[in-house]
């Protein structure tokens, strides 16, 4: 793969092949930059997320333990270093940190702060089990947040680890006096305030202050029936975009609690969400291999790439395509391609009709001379009921 056709990539992805996919909006193009002859279920990305500010590398977290480095300008893998164990779970989040450090998270709960120069953490807390997710601030890059399913939200400050800095408080029993489980999917910290909006499980959308004296929710919104899985936050943090398991995408607004609109054309599970951090638009994928990216404003589909694996997580670049022309990309380029033209470039296949065999057409027949009688003998009975009158 060619280095200036990294650098035109303007979305992101993980799929479960192992595979990073980067995909040139403008240009129309999608590109693979791994081998793929030499893929296997244990380099699944579970994980992404950018390694510097100036977005110049990004991480990937697999199920096997291991975090990459992927240079966008050089188009190629730099670095792989041990963060974990299969028998720990699979990561469920990755952040940098100011020094070259990174923050990884994984499903049993241990979070881990790793600097460049050593092979050991320079920092382990537990974060609960069952963890679902790990976010880090934008603002305060030192906060995360984590929870999950039973674990409720922790925002932790990695300066001091000692204890979360702040922990949710169950939700209120419901109208029979029963516990009311939580199940936090995904989080995000809303900028300019404190609050931290997260989705749940059971089609909750919960927003916590902690600068507020209580520790449950100051906000509760349900939208469908369906598990939210994934959620992400538009430019002005008014209103959050979240994703289920049935492919619903929907944007609701943080003040008021209502639904603003839906967005269409999904056919899967929705895995990963992400809006731009300047531009009214939002990219999802899922279970139906394509990468969609809708418009905020008129919440009409803007583009739509079918990329061939299931995907795991997408990462928007902020910064604008690179002009130069991307050069070929060999054998490893995948091309857009439209869900309508593939159906439309299949050979239609038309099914003859069944040949009845002689044993049915004889009971198709038998059928009909009985309801002929049993007709006639009705026509009969009415006829001699009338003479009897």
């Amino acid at each position: 793969m060619m280095a200036d056709s990294s650098r035109l990539c303007s979305v992101w992805l993980g799929s479960e092949t192992g595979i990073l996919k980067g995909v040139s909006l403008g240009r129309k193009q999608a590109f693979n930059f791994c081998n793929t002859r030499q893929l296997s279920r244990d380099q699944e990305v579970r994980a992404l997320c950018w390694a510097d500010p100036a977005q110049s590398e990004l991480l990937l977290g697999s199920v096997d333990g291991t975090v990459r480095t992927f240079s966008t300008e050089k188009g190629a893998f730099t670095e792989a270093r041990r963060c974990g164990e299969p028998a720990e779970g699979c990561f469920t989040g990755l952040a940098a940190l100011s020094g070259s450090a990174t923050v990884t998270c994984v499903e049993c709960g241990t979070l881990r702060v790793w600097r460049e120069d050593s092979s050991e953490p320079a920092t382990q807390l537990h974060a609960g089990q069952n963890v679902c997710r790990m976010r880090q601030s934008p603002v305060h890059r030192h906060k995360v947040a984590t929870g999950g399913k039973d674990n409720p939200l922790k925002i932790w400050d990695l300066q001091r680890p000692e204890s979360p800095a702040f922990t949710a408080k169950n939700l209120r029993d419901d109208w029979l006096d029963l516990r009311r489980p939580h199940w936090v999917r995904d989080m995000a910290f809303i900028p300019d305030s404190d609050k931290v909006v997260t989705c749940t499980g059971y089609h909750q959308v919960h927003v916590f202050d902690p600068a507020s004296p209580q520790r449950r929710p100051v906000l509760e919104v349900e939208y469908g029936e369906y598990p939210l899985t994934a959620l992400s936050l538009p430019p002005g943090g008014q209103s959050v975009v979240v994703g289920n398991t049935h492919g619903q995408i929907a944007v609701l607004d943080l003040r008021k609690g209502a639904v603003r609109g839906c967005l269409k054309g999904l056919a899967g599970g929705v895995r990963a969400l992400q809006c731009h951090s300047s531009q009214p638009v939002v990219a999802s994928c899922g279970l139906d291999r394509f990468l969609r990216v809708h418009s905020l404003e008129d919440r009409k589909l803007l583009h739509k790439v079918y990329l061939k694996s299931r995907l795991n997580c997408v990462l928007l670049a902020s910064r604008e395509e690179a002009g130069q022309a991307a050069g070929e990309a060999g054998s490893q380029e995948v091309k857009e391609e439209e869900e309508d033209e593939v159906w439309d470039a299949m050979e239609r296949v038309e099914e003859a009709p069944k040949r009845k065999t002689t044993t049915e057409e004889e009971e198709e027949e038998e059928q009909e001379e009985e309801e002929v009688k049993k007709k006639s003998k009705k026509k009969k009975k009415k006829k001699k009921e009338a003479f009897e009158d």
